[in-house]
């Protein structure tokens, strides 16, 4: 039987690089545009959001986990919903971006967050179903431990 000769692909790594820039200089559409901020003057280093200082740095949905009550996935959809660019950085958003973002969060269910998503199902006092974010949250949870704990619930019982 006769063997099969392999093909062996050779690859010439002589080009020079300024003819290949030469060639893409024409082409508009490139990736790189999203690495070249085009309005440095417009770029925040810090948004100022529900009481907590935004990295602008950070990509949006990853700059809105630093305010509590606001995980992961939330940011995202809260994002897709107020039609933000998941991959933008925080310090090109506009302050009517950030608004957008406060109304989607301040009530979700109104613009089409299902209830399983949020972070306070059926409230003991007033059967509220929302999200609770940072101030209104750590009230939340002291109230609920202070009831815990009058009650003498084993939940409670622990944190005395």
């Amino acid at each position: 039987k006769k063997k099969k000769k392999k093909k062996v692909l050779c690859v010439d790594t002589t080009v020079s690089t300024q003819s290949t820039w030469d060639n893409l200089e024409g082409k508009k559409n490139l990736n790189m545009a999203s690495l070249v901020n085009e309005k440095p003057s417009e770029f925040k280093y810090i948004h100022r959001f529900y009481n907590t200082n935004i990295d602008g740095k950070r990509k949006i949905p990853y700059a809105l986990r630093q305010v509590k009550g606001i995980g992961r996935r939330l940011a995202i959809l809260v994002c897709k919903k107020a039609r933000i660019d998941v991959h933008a950085r925080a310090g090109d958003v506009t302050d009517e971006d950030l608004q957008r973002v406060q109304d989607i969060l301040n009530d979700p269910i109104g613009h089409g967050v299902p209830k399983w998503f949020l972070n306070r199902p059926r409230d003991f006092k007033d059967n509220f179903t929302g999200q609770l974010i940072s101030n209104n949250l750590e009230t939340r949870i002291r109230e609920d431990l202070e009831r815990m704990k009058k009650i003498k619930l084993h939940r409670g019982i622990r944190h005395m």
